[in-house]
């Protein structure tokens, strides 16, 4: 008879979550968006599980310095609508990127993660900011040593 595997399944307790700064100075949106959704799911880990919020949480410096290619900083519009006749608003990616840079990564992580509300949890420990400054390099910090202990031991 044939022994079984059991499947490694991580409690919550297990789970160790890490703080990662992306600089987005000079990097492309999507391919960055790209693997800021793979850390934000937790995929980058040996202990990763579809069913829980396993990834790290993210902070974006220089979001206003991230870059598009070829003709998209003329042509991408990010449009929503109210459900209400005639009520789209359209606007243009040069606009955007002006007036709220932040919200340009986030809607393509969003775009990148699940749509549930486990997508939902992940998307909160995505932290967004213009410019090169932050206010979370405590976390950071801790973080980091937190690393530098379980390397040691």
């Amino acid at each position: 008879m044939p022994t079984r595997i059991k499947h490694y399944n991580p409690s919550a307790s297990d789970i160790k979550n890490q703080w990662r700064v992306f600089d987005a100075e000079g990097r492309v949106l999507g391919r960055l968006a790209s693997e800021i959704a793979m850390v934000l799911m937790g995929k980058h880990k040996a202990e990763y599980v579809p069913h829980m919020a396993s990834g790290d949480f993210v902070i974006v410096v220089n979001a206003s310095k991230v870059e598009l290619t070829g003709d998209k900083p003329e042509q991408k519009v990010y449009r929503r609508h109210s459900q209400y006749p005639g009520n789209l608003k359209e606007i243009p990616f040069a606009r955007m990127q002006e007036k709220v840079p932040e919200r340009v990564i986030e809607l393509a992580v969003r775009g990148m993660l699940p749509k549930s509300k486990l997508g939902r949890k992940m998307l909160t420990r995505l932290k967004v900011y213009a410019g090169p400054e932050h206010p979370h390099m405590a976390q950071v910090i801790g973080s980091e040593r937190e690393e530098m202990r379980a390397g040691s031991a």
